[in-house]
């Protein structure tokens, strides 16, 4: 048998109307139209599928055995419509889906644990997937849609990256409790000429900073270690084998412990962190959520600060 017409969903929603109720004035209750207009949909059904699938009564309108067979199909239709809209609409609003991202572990563990911490906890029935990348991986993950976000440093201009600034960051200097600089109130950058120095390996954006001041100060820095870690810097500066530079929310992190922050000025250096997306792409609706909660933990640490 040929159909040459589709049914259509409000079509198929009056026959299971009539089918479940067997009275035309109870469908139309349900369905909110008319009597006359549920006696159009289902004479359409009826056309479409041409046989008939109701026998009119004078009390009420009693299912064929095609209605019989008809039903559970045009049941299973409209129950898979309805999750669908309605994990469509959970997606829009938010309350189910991921939120992926990638960051440094330096800038992950500095911005994103209460953030994290009061996301997962609101959002149950949201998957936070936190790529702790290396610097070079950054902005290839963004690039190849591996993650829809990523949290570093500003990506450069021209490039297929749009980069919103969140936070500007002072640059430290962290030193052992007996360095000579944890006497003074603050460092300059040109007292650093000859110390012996713990930084980040090239690539990372401390490094890139580091090494911008210095030479405008006119002197070549003296880098005793290269590291990649956090707790490498920290421990290698409180056991005395140099001086380390870090943002302030990193250096906060290590005070104490036998280690001493001090702030470089002339000239005071700020590191900024930005949200990072790719040119022309929507955050889904969780990640939305997941950039809210952050501005706002960002905006009451500098409260604090």
């Amino acid at each position: 048998m040929k159909i040459e017409n589709q049914l259509t969903l409000k079509q198929l929603r009056a026959f299971a109307a009539v089918y479940r109720h067997g009275k035309l004035a109870s469908a139309a209750e349900e369905l909110g139209v008319t009597q006359s207009a549920v006696s159009v949909l289902i004479r359409q059904v009826e056309e479409t599928l041409n046989t008939r699938l109701f026998d009119r009564t004078t009390r009420s309108l009693v299912p064929t055995s095609a209605a019989e067979e008809a039903f559970g199909i045009a049941e299973r239709i409209l129950e898979d419509v309805a999750t669908l809209g309605s994990n469509f609409r959970d997606l829009s609003e938010g309350s189910r889906g991921r939120v992926r991202l990638a960051a440094t572990p330096g800038t992950a563990v500095a911005i994103l644990p209460k953030t994290a911490r009061r996301f997962s906890r609101r959002y149950t029935n949201i998957e936070l997937v936190l790529d702790d990348c290396a610097p070079n991986q950054f902005l290839p993950l963004i690039s190849s849609d591996r993650v829809e976000l990523g949290i570093g440093v500003p990506a450069p201009a021209g490039t297929e990256f749009d980069s919103r600034p969140i936070l500007e960051d002072r640059m430290l200097l962290v030193c052992a409790a007996d360095h000579p600089f944890a006497t003074e109130d603050q460092v300059r950058w040109a007292d650093l000429k000859g110390v012996p120095l713990i930084a980040f390996r090239n690539g990372y954006g401390v490094r890139q900073l580091l090494d911008a001041t210095v030479m405008k100060a006119g002197f070549e820095p003296r880098i005793v270690h290269e590291v990649g870690f956090l707790d490498t810097a920290a421990w290698m500066a409180a056991s005395g084998l140099g001086v380390t530079i870090l943002p302030a929310a990193l250096a906060r992190l290590r005070a104490g412990n036998g280690l001493v922050t001090r702030p470089l000025v002339e000239p005071e250096v700020k590191r900024t962190m930005a949200l990072v997306t790719k040119k022309g792409r929507s955050l889904s609706p969780p990640c939305k959520l997941f950039v809210d909660m952050l501005l706002e933990d960002i905006a009451a640490a500098a409260e604090q600060h």
